[in-house]
């Protein structure tokens, strides 16, 4: 079996796949930091920090490679892989990362092998806030044509969301043309939003006064103070906001930093600055950006093969 293509933190030893110790400490602390609220950037971004290095030997971490990690069943342990995560740990992450995806309305299962795409995910509707799925179309035409609608576009035989449907190249030239704005006018990269406040935690304030309830009653050694304070930190992430800005927009400009212009989609760099594209009845784009900062582009006209100006 070739150890390349083995999850980080399993090694072969004597023909047999055993926990190699020190990259296994790694995977546990990537799933204790997900259940106690970090990112997924945020744990990538403490992880290149502290200087771990990854299943090929490098100090550089991604939020996606952090996910894979996340939903890798493996860990579990099977018949192949000794066990590296117990079940109720990671049946906690699976829970939590549904809910996040749920409420960003996306699919944990959009990069199933059977149908791949670099897109899926990450449009999303401006008109009734659903996530747009791939359509093939098989009519009797010599080419299938793929397109991509809004999930909530037609059922039942009736439309019920009339957002535009976009072809994949009128995707990828609107690409285009977000990323050669962005290189014409680099000083853009630091136009981002300013930092959300953080809304109202209810859970967070019931547990921090039960803590306070205790400290005040001097029981500190009481058995309940613990898992007390482990429930708080818990609430505390789950709507604390790490601003990250500054590290996203760096990641920018070190995937633009040789591109001058962009004339053809690239597929790598599209995924390493692009976080979502909203589409709009007006036949209107915007994307947005790793670092927060958001581009609109009018839907690409594209009429016999060529776009039209």
């Amino acid at each position: 079996m070739d150890q390349r293509h083995m999850p980080i933190g399993y090694q072969i030893v004597a023909g047999k796949v055993q926990v190699d110790e020190e990259k296994a400490i790694v995977v546990k602390k990537i799933f204790n930091d997900y259940i106690a609220g970090v990112s997924l950037v945020a744990i990538a971004k403490n992880l290149e920090a502290t200087g771990l290095l990854n299943s090929n030997q490098q100090t550089h971490w991604y939020h996606g490679s952090i996910a894979k990690i996340l939903d890798n069943v493996k860990y579990l342990g099977d018949g192949f892989y000794p066990g590296l995560i117990d079940k109720e740990l990671f049946e906690e992450v699976q829970k939590r990362r549904k809910e996040k995806c749920e409420k960003l309305g996306r699919n944990l299962q959009y990069n199933s092998k059977s149908n791949p795409s670099v897109f899926a995910g990450i449009l999303r509707c401006g008109e009734c806030g659903n996530v747009y799925r791939k359509h093939v179309n098989n009519s009797a035409r010599p080419l299938k044509r793929t397109v991509w609608k809004c999930m909530k576009y037609a059922g039942r035989r009736r439309v019920y969301c009339g957002n535009c449907v976009l072809s994949e190249r009128q995707i990828k030239i609107g690409f285009l043309i977000a990323a050669n704005k962005l290189l014409n006018r680099k000083h853009i990269l630091e136009m981002v939003p300013s930092e959300k406040p953080h809304r109202n935690n209810r859970e967070f304030i019931e547990v921090d006064r039960k803590i306070k309830e205790l400290e005040e009653e001097g029981r500190y050694s009481s058995k309940e103070l613990p898992a007390l304070l482990f429930e708080r930190a818990k609430a505390f992430y789950k709507t604390a906001q790490i601003d990250d800005r500054k590290y996203q927009t760096e990641k920018m400009e070190e995937a633009f930093k040789n591109v001058k212009s962009t004339k053809k989609f690239d597929k790598e760099l599209f995924r390493a600055v692009i976080q979502q594209i909203t589409v709009y009845k007006e036949e209107k784009l915007i994307f947005e950006f790793i670092n927060g900062l958001a581009l609109e582009v009018g839907v690409p006209k594209i009429k016999e093969g060529r776009m039209e100006r």
